[in-house]
This record gives structure tokens, sequence and C-alpha cells, in this order.
């Protein structure tokens, strides 16, 4: 039986009938409805202690029909639609930075730009090409040894709990992207209340290099660093002279629980949706590495409410698309 809206005829009925005390499957089968559908009817159109009235209920569907108008996306917001997709973008960032920043009436939801990006690749386009793939995984198995200046090093036991709460700007995680052959890489900065990030060309990760590349990409915000947070990589063992250097507290995390540097772990990944595993990084430039932390930095951030990691780090709003 396909599904058709009642009359006003026919809600008129059901408040006649209600008001001689016929029961609701009766009523269904007089107007020749099925019973749920008056069911349906009397719970929709029936507020607080008021009774049924049938003008109410016709005003009510029409105002429920009305507010369901399917709403058409204009040309000009899927230019802009498929211009932030050519930057990375997410359709759930996309359509949700349109409504934080309200452009000239712009508005969509993420369902319908999947749906816009699926029917263009059934037609042959490329845009379903920046959406994000799903990677697998390898864990990182590595013995742990004891090396020269690491018996002074402070867990993340030890580290303030208020880091934890990432209430405040200031604490950092620290780790290293390596290129194919372990020939060069990138060092990974992150802080962790803003998601702000900053991404380094390294050379080698011979622990003075990556030690000196800390120092070199943090002081400018030296105000900014108060705790940095490593895993056990030898790279790090150099961690006395980043603390002197920036007067911040460092430490390390657990062995094997790379979940305790979570934003460092998840920024990685975004990484290598431009720098794949086995990216030679001896032929990427430290300006296209630079690119892509700012592009990340003015990507708005669910957990941010959609603003950007660059607008949290330093506290002023953007507009990303007007």
């Amino acid at each position: 039986m396909s599904y058709q809206q009642l009359t006003p005829e026919q809600r008129y009925q059901i408040w006649a009938c209600l008001r001689m005390g016929i029961k609701r499957i009766d009523i269904a089968r007089q107007i020749r409805v099925h019973r749920s559908t008056v069911t349906r009817e009397l719970r929709r159109n029936t507020t607080g202690r008021r009774k049924y009235n049938p003008s109410r209920a016709v005003k009510m569907a029409r105002e429920r029909h009305e507010s369901k108008r399917k709403y058409r996306v204009d040309g000009a917001t899927w230019s802009v639609v498929e211009k932030l997709l050519g930057v990375g973008w997410s359709p759930e960032q996309i359509s949700k930075r349109l409504e934080l920043e309200r452009v000239d009436g712009m508005r969509v939801s993420h369902e319908t730009i999947y749906r816009y990006v699926y029917r263009d690749k059934r037609e042959g386009g490329r845009l379903h090409m920046h959406l994000r793939r799903r990677h697998t995984y390898r864990k990182r198995i590595n013995k742990y040894h004891c090396r020269k200046g690491w018996d002074t090093r402070r867990p993340i036991a030890t580290r303030p709990a208020v880091v934890d709460t990432r209430s405040r700007i200031g604490d950092w995680e620290a780790d290293t992207i390596v290129g194919r052959g372990h020939r060069g890489g990138i060092l990974s900065l992150v802080e962790r209340h803003s998601r702000y990030c900053v991404l380094q060309k390294v050379a080698t990760k011979s622990p003075a290099t990556v030690a000196d590349a800390i120092c070199t990409s943090l002081l400018p915000v030296r105000d900014k660093v108060l705790t940095i947070t490593s895993d056990n990589g030898i790279e790090f063992v150099h961690h006395h002279t980043v603390a002197k250097v920036l007067d911040a507290d460092f430490f390390f995390a657990d062995p094997y629980s790379s979940w305790q540097r979570g934003t460092n772990e998840n920024t990685n990944g975004l990484v290598r949706q431009y720098f794949p595993k086995r990216t030679d990084f001896a032929d990427v430039s430290a300006e296209a590495i630079r690119d892509v932390a700012d592009r990340l930095n003015h990507r708005p951030r669910k957990v941010l409410a959609f603003r950007t990691p660059n607008e949290v780090f330093n506290n002023r709003f953007v507009a990303l698309i007007s």
C-alpha cells in the first residue's frame, strides 16, 4: 500500500469518531487507512492537554510539509565545496564551517556533499580522490634499549595532570616521520589543546639534528611551550638540551604506548595523506612540508567546534570561505 497524506475530510472523520467513542482500529477501517496511520496522526497533532482538533491538525501537517521542502544547492555553493575538497577538507568540515561563517546564505549537509562526490565519481570525475583513505597501520615494534643519558628521562607518569585535561595552550607532543630507506624525514610537533602543528624537514634522525629542529621550530612560540612529550626514540636523547633552550619540561611516553601521544599519531596520519609511506623526503622541499602544516592548521576540526587549529592557537577568528 503506497503512502498518502490524510485529507482534511479524513481528519474531520477521525475527530467525529473520537467524539463518539469509536476505537482507533474501527476508525481506520471506516476511513480506509491502516490503524498505525490513525495512531500517528493523533500523536503528531495532539499537543499537551489539548484534544485532537481537525483544523489545527491540517495546519500542523502543512507546516511540517513546508519545513521539509528540499533545499536546492546552487552552483556558487558547489564551487566553494569543490575548492575546499581540493585543499583536503572533509565534507563534514565544509558543511559545519559554512554553517559557522554563514557565508552568503550558503548551506549544505555533509551527506549531500558525499552524494555529490560519488555522483561525480560515477560520471568519471575525480572529486573522490580528495576524500581521505583508510590505511592499514602496522604496529612498529622496536626493542627498548637503555641508552646513555636515558636514565635521567622523565616518565609520563610524572607529567602534571593538567596536561591530560587539554585545558591550556602549551603542551606539545613530538615525533618523527621517516621516509623511504630512513633517508631523511619530518619532525612532527603538535600542541594538544589547539591541535596546531609544526612540521620541519630533517636530513637525518640523529639526536643532534632532531634537538636542533625542535628548538628552531618552537623558539618563535617559546611563550606557548610548557611541556613536550615524545616517544622513546633514540632521536630524542638530547632532551635536556631542548628543555633548557625552551625552558620547558620534557617527558617520555611509556614504551609501546602510542595512545599516550594520540594527538601526534593522528596528526601524522593526516600528514601521510600528502606524503604516503615510502616517500623519499630527499625529493620533498622544506617549503612543501611547511605548506602541508599550513593546510592542516587552517582546516576546521570537529573537535574544535569547527574552528581551525590556527584560530584556537592564536585566539583569533579568521574567515576562510568568504
